[in-house]
């Protein structure tokens, strides 16, 4: 493969023998003089280059401008006159101005931004549209029509040298870079092999796990002494200790964690800035503190954990550049895939809301203990002897009535419809030692009826 050593005719050097002058004046003199004018139209030619992409980038953001004008001016859409829409312009610009300007102007300064250039760029227009007339001799019902083609004819002057003055500039730019690649200068250098070497930053800890210990006691009590138990000690408490772990928030993730609903581009940001926020754990971590939210009331940033959390296993689930391939469709307004991620945080966040209503009414009545009946084997049915009826209380034991009469009336309907649910809920209202009064007299007065196997019940359970 031939060697190519064109890039070295780029080279700005020269030899003493190179330099010719006046014998009157020493080399070195000239030498120094030499290099100093190469050096100074380097940075004359810098200056020029970094000056034309200025003024390009500031004239084509203003020509379409000056253009839309010209074309109103020249056909109006509505009955107002041309000379009153050119004023209201006028006025726009000069009470109320944007403050955008081009890059290192100062925004204050109002001949400095768009706005000032284009109402100077109008106030010529108007200037000269107003001198013409003046000058003519010309009939005071002329007047307007005049100034109205005057004030076109300005604008229309503006709008062509405005362009042929972008198209100088581009010229002119595309010489003076041609110009400055024919030759090799600092600016140009760039190390080829580099010795330092700088050692990868370690990946960044897992979060961190909080261990909890929990305790559950189940206890079953006999109502039914009579009946065989499938249980070896029924009275006893067994109690089942269970030792787990959940990941906890670190500062950096509280921080990822507040970031609102649907920002995408300050959650693509964050990432790039924190490295442990794409750590193990870290979207159980948001979870749990969703759930903790949304049980303080906090359903707002319980939302925005979920959706943080979500979008977190949205990116390791996209595989290796996960993080940019996500971010890629959310920022540039992927509308299906936007609408697919949102939809699952809506649908966890309602998952994640039930849950939580539900373990608040779970807590509400784990302090009560309850008595329910409960058959002791599927092919077991517990009912209710009760009549239904004044005429059927003749074969309805004297005994049994007086015990039935004797009920509150939310049992004895209870037991007149028949349904154990209902029966249980009854139950489920009363206090411990009630319910197993209750029970006793139903057992002693025939209403209660049970298989050989008897029943029981569940205390703790509704």
């Amino acid at each position: 493969m031939p060697l190519n050593y064109s890039k070295w005719e780029k080279l700005e050097l020269s030899d003493d023998s190179d330099i010719e002058g006046h014998p009157n004046v020493d080399k070195k003199s000239l030498i120094r003089w030499k290099q100093r004018d190469i050096h100074e139209k380097r940075g004359q030619r810098k200056q020029r280059i970094a000056y034309l992409r200025a003024q390009i980038a500031c004239n084509k953001l203003l020509y379409p401008r000056i253009q839309d004008l010209h074309a109103r001016l020249s056909q109006p859409a509505n009955d107002t006159p041309i000379s009153a829409y050119f004023n209201n312009i006028y006025e726009q610009l000069e009470k109320n101005p944007s403050r955008d300007c081009p890059p290192g102007n100062d925004p204050s300064k109002l001949e400095q931004t768009y706005d000032g250039m284009l109402l100077d760029l109008l106030r010529q227009v108007s200037t000269q549209a107003k001198d013409k007339i003046k000058d003519s001799s010309v009939l005071e019902s002329e007047k307007e029509p005049k100034l109205v083609k005057a004030l076109v004819e300005g604008i229309k002057f503006h709008v062509d040298h405005l362009a042929e003055t972008i198209k100088k500039d581009e010229s002119d730019l595309e010489a003076e870079e041609k110009e400055q690649q024919k030759h090799i200068t600092s600016d140009d250098l760039h190390d080829g092999f580099s010795s330092q070497y700088t050692p990868a930053k370690p990946d960044p800890s897992p979060v961190p796990q909080k261990k909890i210990s929990t305790t559950t006691t189940t206890e079953f009590e006999t109502l039914n002494p009579r009946a065989p138990s499938s249980d070896p000690s029924p009275s006893s408490a067994l109690a089942e200790e269970d030792d787990d772990s959940l990941p906890e928030l670190t500062p950096v993730l509280t921080e990822f964690s507040k970031i609102p609903y649907r920002g995408f581009e300050k959650s693509f940001e964050f990432i790039q800035n924190h490295r442990d926020v794409i750590v193990p754990g870290a979207s159980d971590a948001l979870l749990v503190a969703a759930f903790a939210a949304q049980g303080d009331g906090k359903k707002k940033l319980a939302k925005q954990c979920v959706h943080q959390s979500l979008l977190l296993q949205y990116c390791e689930k996209l595989g290796k550049n996960g993080v940019g391939v996500f971010f890629q469709k959310m920022i540039s307004g992927d509308k299906r895939a936007e609408s697919v991620f949102l939809d699952d945080v809506e649908k966890t966040y309602a998952h994640l809301s039930g849950r939580v209503a539900k373990s608040k009414e779970e807590e509400a009545m784990g302090g009560k203990e309850q008595i329910q009946l409960v058959p002791e084997s599927p092919e077991q049915t517990i009912s209710f002897n009760v009549q239904r009826d004044r005429h059927q209380r003749r074969l309805f034991s004297k005994f049994r009535w007086d015990v039935f009469s004797a009920f509150p009336e939310d049992v004895q309907e209870a037991l007149k419809d028949g349904s154990l649910d209902k029966v249980n809920a009854v139950l489920a209202d009363m206090s411990v030692e009630e319910a197993e009064n209750l029970v006793q007299q139903l057992d002693m007065a025939g209403i209660l009826n049970f298989a050989e196997g008897g029943i029981r019940d569940e205390t703790g359970k509704a």
